[in-house]
């Protein structure tokens, strides 16, 4: 750090620190560098594939092959040793691209999620609405929330049998709204029992 504060000083440019290579680096910056370098190459392939997806679109045998390689990153990454978390690490990336390039052989197509979007009537948000939670992953921005049909159908339980009901009496039916009951103070909460 005193070198590079004095050459900046003697108006040379200050060494730029790249914790995966430079041998003065903590330890802790290197393998920390090494596993980002790792998270991210997961990070790209989940959003081409899928969350736990693309594990599931290869060969068990290649699949169990690259669960052996994660836990052997894992353990690597408990030694908190840097030559064993860089060897592990360089094969977790080279197990990710041979599940990339194995699910794409076999003619299997990258995610791409249907969505739809809709505006909340009360407040005008507006929400995705997609398929499944891999979809969901793949679409997640800070300024939308997702649901998936899974989720609306726990929504749609939660309102009770009455909606169910009027939309199986009254075909097609619309829900303009949902009425919160009113809270009975006095008498409180059901007993569960």
């Amino acid at each position: 750090m005193r070198q590079a504060r004095k050459r900046q000083w003697q108006g040379q440019p200050a060494r730029e620190l790249d914790p995966s290579t430079d041998p003065m680096a903590p330890a802790d910056y290197v393998i920390r560098a090494i596993i980002d370098g790792v998270d991210h190459l997961a990070g790209e392939m989940e959003r081409k594939w899928g969350i736990e997806r693309l594990r599931l679109l290869v060969p068990d045998e290649l699949r169990a092959r690259f669960d052996a390689q994660k836990d052997k990153l894992d353990a690597a990454i408990a030694t908190n040793r840097e030559p064993y978390v860089r060897a592990q690490a360089e094969g977790m990336k080279r197990a990710w691209r041979a599940l990339d390039s194995a699910a794409t052989e076999a003619g299997h197509a990258p995610l791409a999620p249907e969505v739809w979007e809709c505006v909340l009537p009360e407040t005008g948000e507006v929400v995705a609405l997609v398929r499944t939670t891999a979809e969901a992953h793949l679409v997640a921005r800070p300024d939308m929330r997702v649901f998936t049909l899974p989720e609306i159908g726990r929504l749609i339980e939660a309102l009770g049998s009455t909606v169910l009901e009027v939309k199986e009496t009254f075909l097609g039916a619309e829900v303009t709204r949902v009425a919160k009951p009113p809270i009975d103070w006095a008498r409180g909460d059901d007993i569960p029992f």
